[in-house]
């Protein structure tokens, strides 16, 4: 994208759902300090995208890309009460491009704010589907979604996927990467190429962002220090940026 980045975090904690929840990295950082991941509660950057430096501009400049969200889940059932609020932020703001991922897509319905129509030009949802099981009931209700930027995440990957021949010019990039972390599910590379081959196919974007803590690849298995999971999925070579411009 080339676009400069920024993070902000409305609300912290989150309650595990499915299998890529199992080894949460924010579960396994907040264990080191003994705090309870488990309960939600707004942070004291929650207002990031309004807040002022003493010259009267913004924290968060004009233009940058603004992970939210991202040490929870925007649609997490604990944040209903704060969402109206971070909505009008993020409406406020049209000149940062918004992106969150969620777990929770099935509750997108209940969390959009009334002017939402077919989504904000400025703001991408991206979904998980680690698993098989999560494609075939989270990829129907994310493609149905109305939502201008759609990426589909499959990180950590846990298992062969199999899109059914439902990707298209709906989704702009697929997304998929091993897990990390100690007690990590190893990643076979097989499952990566097959998800490359079916991106390739339907001329849709796809990143290997990282290859997670253990790889199986040509019948080796390589254990992989955390800090060269991204640099090693780049140098796979294999990313595919699509052809058409939506």
């Amino acid at each position: 994208m080339g676009q400069k980045a920024s993070i902000w975090n409305p609300w912290h904690g989150c309650h595990k759902l499915s299998e890529g929840c199992r080894h949460c990295y924010v579960y396994r950082t907040d264990g080191k300090y003994g705090k309870d991941s488990s309960v939600v509660a707004k942070t004291e950057k929650f207002d990031l995208p309004l807040q002022l430096k003493k010259n009267k501009t913004y924290k968060i400049p004009s233009g940058n890309l603004v992970y939210t969200c991202f040490t929870s889940d925007f649609l997490v059932e604990d944040a209903d009460e704060w969402r109206a609020e971070a909505w009008e932020m993020i409406r406020t703001r049209q000149d940062l491009d918004f992106l969150f991922i969620t777990k929770r897509i099935d509750r997108l319905h209940e969390c959009l704010p009334a002017d939402w129509g077919d989504g904000y030009d400025h703001v991408t949802i991206c979904c998980t589907m680690e698993n098989q099981d999560r494609i075939d009931y989270r990829l129907p209700i994310y493609k149905a979604a109305p939502i201008k930027h759609k990426i589909i995440i499959c990180e950590p990957l846990l298992g062969p996927i199999d899109f059914r021949g439902e990707l298209g010019d709906w989704v702009e990039q697929v997304v998929a990467g091993g897990e990390s972390g100690k007690e990590a599910r190893r990643c076979n590379y097989d499952w990566v190429l097959d998800i490359r081959r079916q991106c390739m196919e339907a001329d849709v974007g796809f990143w290997f962002k990282q290859t997670g803590s253990y790889l199986l690849k040509e019948g080796c298995e390589y254990k992989i220090a955390r800090q060269f999971q991204h640099s090693q999925a780049r140098k796979a070579g294999i990313n595919y940026e699509r052809k058409k411009n939506l």
